[in-house]
């Protein structure tokens, strides 16, 4: 991973809690969803789809990890959970790391995903993935410098907004895990 721009040093990362995070979460992937190509949905999230989402990734062991300021305003947060649902892909994650869009640029999202892949070692995974939407220039950018490597572009597997979209696939390969088992 190249240095990075550090995020501002009142920024902390730790893990974000429904209770206490959860309104800022959805306000956060809410604006990403009516505004962008990074999340392919159409509609807004709920507070009962969060509910469940939150209730997954625990059942998962999958973290949700939060940047907060000094008042503990949430300005980003990310996670990961399952790639695929076959067995064999148990040691693959695919990431999301989504930053309010007046903090981007302040190396909160590289923060995020330094923290996560941290917690991906720990977890014994072995490949993160990141599914972005192959003109989303500043998410490649960012992938690129985090050392992840494209590994594949899959063609108008989306339609938002009026149009086609094309997914890149980047992925990160760890060290991890130490002894690896089938089954």
């Amino acid at each position: 991973m190249s240095p990075e721009q550090p995020p501002p040093p009142d920024v902390r990362i730790l893990e974000c809690r429904e209770e206490v995070h959860g309104d800022a979460v959805l306000r956060i992937l809410n604006a990403v969803i009516a505004g962008s190509t990074a999340v392919y949905d159409y509609s807004p999230r709920t507070t009962d789809n969060l509910r469940d989402w939150f209730t997954g990734k625990r059942a998962g062991r999958f973290p949700v990890i939060g940047a907060v300021d000094a008042a503990g305003a949430l300005l980003g947060f990310a996670t990961y959970g399952p790639f695929r649902a076959f067995p064999a892909y148990k040691y693959t994650v695919e990431h999301s790391v989504h930053v309010r869009a007046d903090c981007r640029g302040l190396g909160i999202g590289t923060a995020l995903m330094r923290r996560l892949i941290a917690i991906a070692i720990e977890q014994e995974y072995h490949t993160l993935v990141g599914v972005i939407d192959a003109a989303n220039d500043a998410s490649i950018s960012f992938h690129r410098r985090l050392g992840f490597t494209p590994c594949g572009t899959i063609r108008e597997v989306g339609f938002k907004f009026g149009r086609w979209l094309d997914v890149a696939l980047y992925q990160l390969v760890l060290a991890t895990p130490s002894t690896p088992v089938d089954g």
